[in-house]
């Protein structure tokens, strides 16, 4: 009798599906190491029996796996983020039951780095409101007290990774003052790139007209930019966020733009997404784009072959990558 193959089950989001029915990116790598099935499930309370008894999982975003749903996992060696953010896994839970957990941070580096550049842009250049103004057949500047020249403008970047870096190179090339707060890198980091540092949120938060946030959602950054810190910032300031909703207090941020305390705001994320009432979005100086920034033809087949390639080596019994809750 020949014996059942692994399984691979791809995990999408039943609301709007990310990857393709064939899973043809995941097949060409894993072959006939593994079975390959795609589900579609707004989240785990919606796993099959057949998912609960996959070899490894291969998670899409906006999809949560919670400490239930890992419970019932009876095979899983590797849960597997399709993405660079993990904070919609239950990395504890699934540690106790000794299921790694992976990402793949590297995938989208280029992409998220344009995305905040592109929006960075559009709101010191004022695009939308110029291209609306244009569209209605009139030609009046209204928003010429937001227009900005980028050379002298200080770029604030939180967190200097991978896609911060990118970023600050980015804008450095494009005339920007870049000054960046990372609390986690040695001394030095800022050498390396050609930036200024500074030691404090505050700090950064007074000095910015461009904050562009590119720091990983965890306890200590849920609402990194609150009432307090928004109350710190220059009124012409704007701000971008390609990280985590969550980072931002959405209530704060909306609340400051229809009072005109900052300029205006590029959001890729916002907390609990998307935006639930037309109040909402309607907040003046918004642009908001659909937890989009990471997306190209290059990005998306890059991350589905990373993941494809971790879930291989799950099923195979060899060495994880990018493992990012402890589990060997």
């Amino acid at each position: 009798m020949t014996p059942k193959k692994p399984l691979v089950a791809i995990i999408d989001w039943a609301k709007s599906p990310l990857g393709d029915p064939e899973s043809a990116a995941e097949r060409a790598v894993i072959g006939d190491a593994a079975e390959v099935r795609r589900f579609l499930c707004g989240s785990d309370a919606d796993f099959t029996e057949e998912i609960c008894g996959a070899d490894a999982l291969i998670v899409w975003h906006n999809t949560p796996i919670t400490a239930t749903g890992i419970a019932r996992l009876r095979n899983c060696r590797a849960l597997i983020r399709n993405g660079v953010g993990f904070d919609s896994v239950d990395i504890a839970a699934a540690r106790a039951r000794g299921i790694a957990v992976c990402n793949v941070p590297d995938y989208g580096t280029e992409e998220v780095a344009d995305h905040a550049i592109a929006l960075a842009l559009a709101l010191c250049r004022q695009l939308f409101p110029l291209d609306a103004e244009a569209k209605q057949l009139g030609w009046v500047i209204r928003v010429e007290p937001r227009l900005r020249r980028l050379r002298g403008l200080t770029f604030g970047i939180v967190g200097l990774g991978r896609i911060g870096t990118a970023a600050a190179l980015r804008a450095k090339a494009l005339g920007f003052k870049v000054v960046f707060h990372d609390p986690y890198l040695p001394n030095g980091a800022d050498k390396a790139v050609g930036v200024s540092r500074v030691r404090t949120l505050d700090e950064l938060l007074a000095k910015a007209d461009v904050l562009s946030l590119h720091c990983p959602l965890s306890d200590e950054t849920r609402h990194l930019i609150a009432e307090r810190e928004i109350a710190l910032m220059k009124p012409g300031a704007f701000v971008v966020n390609t990280a985590r909703g969550a980072v931002i207090k959405k209530t704060a941020i909306l609340d400051a733009l229809r009072e005109g305390r900052i300029a205006g705001a590029g959001l890729d994320v916002v907390e609990d997404e998307p935006l639930k009432t037309s109040e909402e979005a309607s907040a003046p100086n918004l642009i908001v784009t659909c937890h989009a920034a990471f997306c190209s033809v290059e990005s998306k087949l890059e991350m589905r072959a990373t993941s494809a390639r971790i879930a291989l080596a799950a099923v195979r019994g060899e060495r994880l990558e990018n493992v990012v809750n402890g589990v060997s």
